[in-house]
């Protein structure tokens, strides 16, 4: 039998400019923040996702709170990852509290998921940011030859920090890692081999171990 999607709701159509957000959100220091910036539209129904900048790319938001709380927010990305139609965003709020469960969230998202996370000192940081997607939606790739590049440096930022929180790497063999392995499936898939010449035996033996011991 063929496996079937995972079936995500969400609206069938979000209007150029516009934010779809949960309910959940209503009256949020988020959605207040977000208010102000671009045209924000309350809908039920719309879990896992937390906002719509387009009918395709959602955001994701995991607060302070979701983060101290433990693990729950890691049955929504997955869900939204399992989504063909969807591309997800995710924006965590990376504050002094929530800061030491920030390395977990990242591995997951980035390393595990191979979603986007974007880490946010605030909610106000955080609808600068949505703001700033939903004004890249509002033109086609075709018609905003820059589109799809930031896109790209948002994606290689985003990566560049999940490398360096892995054991031995840092921020300064993460980028010789990324020069000879630019994904994480090649950088997962390395042998030690492959990688003692660029990080030495020492770091390729944490790396290896990190990528294939039980999870």
């Amino acid at each position: 039998m063929e496996r079937q999607p995972p079936d995500c709701t969400g609206p069938t159509h979000v209007p150029l400019g516009y934010v779809v957000a949960s309910d959940k959100w209503r009256g949020s220091q988020l959605a207040q923040a977000l208010q102000g910036k671009t045209t924000l539209v309350f809908e039920d129904g719309l879990s896992p996702v937390d906002f719509y900048v387009s009918s395709r790319s959602c955001i994701l938001f995991i607060s302070e709170a979701d983060l101290v709380a433990g693990n729950s927010y890691r049955k929504r990305l997955v869900k939204v990852r399992n989504c063909n139609h969807l591309q997800g965003i995710v924006i965590v709020e990376k504050t002094q509290m929530s800061e030491q469960y920030f390395p977990a969230v990242q591995k997951f998202t980035v390393l595990d998921l191979g979603m986007v996370l974007l880490p946010v000192a605030s909610q106000m940081e955080a609808a600068c940011l949505i703001s700033e997607l939903v004004l890249e939606t509002t033109k086609e790739p075709s018609k905003n030859p820059l589109l799809r590049k930031k896109r790209a440096q948002i994606s290689e930022a985003s990566l560049l920090r999940s490398v360096q929180q892995i054991p031995g790497v840092g921020k300064v063999k993460a980028p010789l890692l990324l020069q000879k392995f630019p994904s994480i499936q090649q950088l997962s898939a390395a042998s030690l081999q492959e990688l003692e010449p660029v990080v030495g035996p020492a770091a390729a033996q944490q790396i290896h171990s990190f990528f294939t011991r039980p999870r």
